[in-house]
């Protein structure tokens, strides 16, 4: 249970999906209400935009049919730059792959429930074995039903856990996963007496909820939690500073663009990771918040970098412009579909094969579906140093000792 399908390729500085390797790996182990975060803004002037033939496009001519899912274009009908990047992400990994297994069937969703369904229809009609993708919420709902009803897998971008389960499985990097690895490492490191500054919003929501489990499987006393929006921050910010050395760390599961004034009113309070240990999750790794002075010292938990970097060299090499930061979940997908097309016959997309305990190795580290269809990652806890990160404790290379 213990093996891992890694392989080292060529082209690859870092290890990936490989097929032998990943056949190795399955052969060792046999065959056994959420958020809607949105993906990074499409007006990035540095990415690509899907090209209008995007729409019915076919990548690859292997027999293995996966289709594509993604938002190429936005309710306005204007070209989507996160869909294209997702898209070339794809393209990316089945060059990479090697071998000749997979046809890429690229479906638009318009960014619209009807849109996701209809796209869904088309692709079980087209003979698709698997549907990668959507990224929004509602339209990861409509594909599941389809998919379902045809009997075939998912895997999809949506960060609302509430999508996933009975074959739709969440690539996604999850608010769970974020919260229980930044609160644990807190508490592995003497941290027992917490507050919490919840944002009243979607992503806050799950994330108190996972908190305040992570606290309670780790012994810590919550004494606090202090809800938000724009005109309260800063006073709810005081009344955590108020409890003085009563506690020795604050959770802050913000978002990167409302990190500012979050940093304004801390130091307005006194408060930095000096006095208290200041908590973030993977929200947290943009270039705007590593600067912040409030947040100088301060953990939170993200994937390692540096799978991440290989990827988007690769990337910017073949597409002459940098990805938009979710675009390895479309090359993680496409890869492990290849993979599985190569290994696994009749039974590559099931769910025995998916949830397979020990997981697999992808751009971002490891990672593993759970029945549920939420998955778990492998993430390192970092510090924010100077403007940069330093990781503190390293991402796990793999599941072993793991429930």
């Amino acid at each position: 249970m213990n093996a891992w399908p890694r392989l080292s390729q060529r082209r690859l500085p870092l290890a990936l999906f490989g097929a032998a390797a990943l056949a190795f790996g399955l052969a060792a182990c046999g065959p056994s209400g959420g958020p809607v975060v949105r993906a990074p803004s499409d007006t990035i002037a540095s990415q690509p935009v899907a090209p209008p033939s995007a729409q019915g496009e076919r990548i690859g001519s292997g027999p293995v049919k996966v289709a594509l899912v993604l938002p190429l274009t936005q309710t306005s009908g204007s070209p989507s730059v996160v869909g294209a990047s997702l898209r070339n992400a794809a393209e990316l990994a089945l060059n990479e792959a090697g071998g000749n297994d997979l046809t890429l069937i690229v479906k638009d969703d318009r960014s619209t429930q009807d849109g996701a369904r209809i796209a869904a229809q088309e692709a079980v009609a087209e003979g698709a074995d698997l549907i990668v993708g959507p990224l929004f919420a509602p339209d990861v709902r409509e594909v599941g039903r389809v998919a379902r009803g045809a009997g075939k897998s998912v895997i999809a971008f949506s960060t609302d856990s509430s999508t996933g389960g009975s074959g739709v499985y969440l690539l996604s990097f999850l608010v769970d996963s974020y919260v229980n690895r930044i609160v644990d490492y807190a508490a592995s490191r003497g941290k027992k007496s917490m507050a919490a500054l919840i944002p009243q919003n979607d992503y806050g929501r799950v994330a108190e909820a996972a908190f305040q489990q992570a606290a309670a499987r780790n012994g810590v006393r919550v004494m606090t939690i202090e809800h938000f929006q724009a005109q309260t921050l800063a006073a709810s910010i005081q009344k955590i500073a108020a409890l003085g050395d009563q506690i020795d760390a604050l959770f802050i599961p913000e978002q990167a663009d409302a990190m500012p004034a979050v940093s304004q009113a801390l130091t307005a309070a006194g408060l930095n990771s000096k006095q208290v240990q200041i908590l973030g999750t993977g929200l947290w790794n943009d270039a705007r918040v590593l600067k912040l002075p409030a947040l100088q010292g301060a953990w939170f938990s993200a994937p390692e970098n540096g799978g991440y970097n290989a990827f988007s060299t690769r990337y910017a090499a073949k597409y002459g412009s940098d990805p938009a930061r979710i675009a390895t979940l479309g090359y993680d997908a496409v890869s492990l579909a290849a993979a599985l097309a190569h290994t696994q016959g009749s039974q590559r997309y099931s769910e025995s094969v998916l949830t397979n305990r020990s997981g697999f190795n992808g751009a971002d580290g490891v990672f593993r579906f759970l029945p549920d269809g939420s998955n778990e990652r492998g993430l390192a806890v970092l510090q924010i140093d100077n403007g940069a990160t330093t990781p503190i404790s390293p991402a796990p290379h793999s599941f072993a000792g793991a429930s």
